[in-house]
């Protein structure tokens, strides 16, 4: 087994503000591109001569790349520095984003994007490695923070501008704009993060070893079902909210917008309280989630879909917060392999909803599809709920 270096942990008062902001500026990016398609699905399905189910395959191909690359990134390339691990990534993001932008053939997009999807992995499984360099321990889910805020910003800014861009000039367009920021962002990784060394050892072995831990299976397993059951529903989003009677292009844009808001503002709001409410956070979020979904699905006005957007945006965009505040705290000796467990499970959601949620939206029509959403929501709240109830029932033996 190869053995590498613990991860030097910031100071107890330190907070390299200057290294989060880059890290949530390369989010930012990463996360519009791989989320844009859901935004202009209706003009690349036109463009490209297909159906809205088979556009969303774009999405598809891109969580498949990250499920293969979010549990083997740090057994390939063990002793990597981190921070040229994320440059690389930035450099991979850049060349997707300009062949979606420049080329006219389906498979030379559907190849671009299975890039991009690796470079998002590789992202996120290194995030809290990298927090954990930039932060003291006991603020790493702030730290987190940085990284999901940039999320929230890709859904409030990034996604609704590239939306408005396609409308205006060509879906295109907004793909070359995203690729030429995320080289200058690459750019910037090198010049304003320190080294950041792999954290202790990778193997597979030890990613078994972590989800036998108690508590940690199960919590995976919500984990999935948790995150399957919004991309369920968000991936065709753009169908749920042309159900709206006389809705135009305009308004689906401010929609996406105030799902972005939502988000930021349950960024800011739930980094403060991770640290010591993620349980209750990990249990209550998938379920307001899954009644803002079914808000949509029952009242499809303008005005009742604007709070339910607000609303979920809130609760899923601080998820990943929450997830990798629990890994930082359940497993402080596992953050890669706790990562690239909680990536791997990320992108397996969305290459399921976007794959199997394709073929449903072509076939029964996208309110059963969010209906699904919603259960799926409802049992993966369950399941870590009751995994953290295993984890304090084994502390408490061990006492």
């Amino acid at each position: 087994m190869t053995t590498t270096a613990l991860v030097p942990l910031a100071s107890t008062a330190s907070m390299r503000y200057g290294g989060l902001i880059v890290v949530m500026l390369l989010s930012f990016f990463l996360v519009t591109a791989e989320f844009l398609p859901n935004g202009v699905l209706t003009e690349m399905a036109l463009s490209l001569g297909i159906t809205p189910g088979q556009a969303g395959q774009t999405v598809t191909v891109t969580a498949l790349a990250g499920l293969l690359v979010a549990s083997t990134v740090g057994l390939l390339l063990p002793r990597l520095d981190r921070r040229s691990l994320l440059m690389g990534a930035a450099a991979a993001a850049t060349v997707s984003n300009l062949v979606v932008a420049l080329v006219l053939s389906l498979v030379a997009i559907l190849i671009a994007r299975f890039l991009l999807g690796a470079a998002i992995s590789a992202f996120w499984a290194m995030s809290i490695t990298v927090a954990a360099r930039l932060a003291s321990p006991d603020r790493i889910g702030r730290a987190v923070m940085f990284g999901s805020a940039g999320v929230s910003l890709a859904t409030v800014a990034g996604v609704p501008i590239g939306v408005a861009l396609s409308e205006a000039l060509d879906w295109r367009v907004a793909f070359l704009l995203i690729g030429i920021a995320t080289a200058l962002v690459g750019v910037a990784v090198r010049l304003a993060l320190p080294p950041v060394p792999p954290a202790a050892a990778s193997s597979l072995r030890l990613l078994v070893d972590t989800l036998r831990r108690p508590g940690v299976g199960g919590g995976m397993a919500g984990h999935v079902l948790i995150v399957l059951g919004h991309f369920v529903a968000y991936t065709y989003v753009r169908l749920s909210l042309e159900r709206i009677p006389d809705v135009d292009a305009g308004t689906i844009v401010l929609l996406l917008a105030l799902f972005g808001v939502g988000g930021l503002v349950g960024n800011v709001v739930v980094g403060v309280i991770v640290d010591r409410a993620f349980g209750r956070l990990a249990v209550v979020g998938p379920l307001v989630i899954a009644l803002a979904i079914g808000v949509v699905v029952l009242f499809p006005a303008t005005v009742a879909v604007a709070g339910a957007a607000a609303v979920w945006g809130f609760f899923f965009s601080s998820w990943l917060i929450i997830v990798n505040t629990w890994v930082g705290h359940r497993m402080p000796d596992r953050l890669e392999a706790g990562g690239s467990l909680a990536v791997t499970g990320f992108q397996l959601a969305i290459m399921i909803a976007a794959g199997v949620g394709g073929i449903f939206v072509d076939t029964i029509g996208v309110v059963p599809v969010d209906v699904i959403g919603i259960v799926l929501l409802v049992v993966g709240a369950a399941l870590f709920g009751l995994s953290l109830n295993a984890r304090r029932a084994q502390a408490a033996l061990g006492r």
